[in-house]
């Protein structure tokens, strides 16, 4: 089949969740022979690179168009009563290249990554005869508005009205979506869950899950014992200006990090991830804590730390940084949020806390239980193994490109 897909980052480096993601779903589209072009939006010249390097890489064509300033999209939004997101990734010359190829090329399939490039796909189709319409596929990801309902519980204002307009719109939006598409996917039975409580009927919904690359992402060597209680190290992994990452990280080293130093002298806490946030930078001024802004390669800080933890107060969809704790044999000690949208349970994949004393006791049980950290890793590896694999959890992007293949 030929597939337009209409991404809103470039998927490559695919070194964050929704570019791991849609670069896999690239991946296997390709493996099954369809031919794909990719578009996306471009914020600065290494993006172009970037497009470069993905075609190359998977022998597909792949074009971007630049963005205004990020200053003026926001304003754009606001003038124009649009949310914040979808203005964000909009540029008028990706419009006319969209709409010239789906002109030219009559793709059988137009798979959008985010609710922020919809308006790509409904524009580009308007010209279009009756005769010839693509189906027209979304990949929501998370659900947006909710993510946004939360930042704006949180937040202050003004921010918390900005959040508040945002939740509105792009619920508004995912629900013209919804009626306008004939798919939609969510990450996880959660979210579609959620979806459903906005509309009357959810037939086009569908669970598109998150995988992981057990080539890219195994279990390092097995510390002594002896070296893990005496001087145990923590991580977490993301980008860290990201505001669920941000507060999660925040909220673990104020809350929860001087008395686990004060019972673990030689503990180490890593925050591995790029564009750390100033206040994530000052966190480094911190007895035991490590801020290493971007780094090339994330699998050695899997495999150096004992414990991976997740303490999300703000959180959508599915973590892929919990899957890649789980795929390298770390034992997990996370919020609810941060296990939510995974096949695991309580005590058997991970250990589940919800505030700083939860948190405090499971990472202490687990530093003076060998064998309890051996138990959670095999059992959390053994769900990667079995239930995580790219090529089976897109098996309903699949089904759906047949479906449109049946009725054409």
């Amino acid at each position: 089949m030929d597939i337009v897909v209409i991404a809103h980052r470039v998927p490559y480096p695919a070194d964050k969740g929704e570019k791991i993601r849609t670069f896999h779903q690239l991946s296997y589209l390709v493996a099954r022979g369809h031919s794909l072009t990719v578009f996306a939006p471009a914020e600065d010249a290494a993006d172009v690179e970037f497009a470069r390097q993905l075609a190359a890489k998977l022998s597909i064509r792949v074009y971007t168009a630049p963005l205004a300033s990020g200053g003026w999209r926001k304003v754009r939004a606001l003038l124009m009563g649009q949310a914040i997101s979808a203005s964000y990734f909009y540029s008028r010359a990706l419009q006319r290249l969209i709409t010239q190829s789906l002109q030219q090329q009559a793709p059988d399939a137009v798979l959008a990554t985010s609710s922020a490039v919809a308006i790509y796909a409904e524009k580009a189709i308007q010209p279009l005869s009756a005769t010839f319409r693509p189906r027209l596929l979304m990949d929501f990801m998370d659900l947006d508005s909710d993510k946004w309902q939360q930042y704006s519980a949180k937040a202050r204002w003004p921010m918390n009205w900005v959040y508040q307009r945002e939740a509105r719109l792009v619920a508004k939006l995912e629900q013209q979506i919804y009626h306008t598409f004939d798919q939609s996917f969510f990450i996880s039975a959660n979210e579609v869950s959620l979806f459903s409580c906005q509309l009357a009927e959810t037939s086009k919904v569908a669970v598109l899950a998150n995988g992981l690359d057990t080539k890219a992402f195994y279990p390092g060597p097995v510390k002594e014992a002896s070296q893990v209680a005496a001087a145990p190290v923590f991580l977490f992994t993301g980008v860290m200006d990201y505001l669920p990452n941000e507060d999660a990280v925040l909220w673990f080293v104020e809350a929860m990090w001087p008395q686990l130093r004060q019972q673990y002298p030689a503990a180490t806490f890593y925050i591995a991830g790029m564009n750390p946030s100033k206040r994530i930078q000052q966190l480094a001024k911190q007895p035991g804590v490590v801020v290493t802004g971007y780094v090339v390669d994330i699998l050695p800080y899997y495999h150096q730390a004992d414990i991976f933890v997740g303490p999300f107060r703000l959180a959508r969809g599915v973590q892929n940084k919990i899957l890649q704790a789980m795929a390298c044999g770390l034992p997990i000690v996370t919020t609810p949020l941060g296990a939510e949208g995974i096949a695991c349970e309580d005590g058997e994949h991970l250990l589940l806390a919800s505030d700083p004393a939860q948190f405090i006791a499971a990472i202490t049980r687990l530093l003076a239980e060998a064998a309890l950290r051996q138990q959670l890793s095999a059992a959390a590896l053994q769900l990667i193994q079995q239930h995580y694999s790219w090529q089976g959890v897109l098996a309903p992007l699949a089904a759906s490109l047949t479906a449109q293949q049946g009725q054409s």
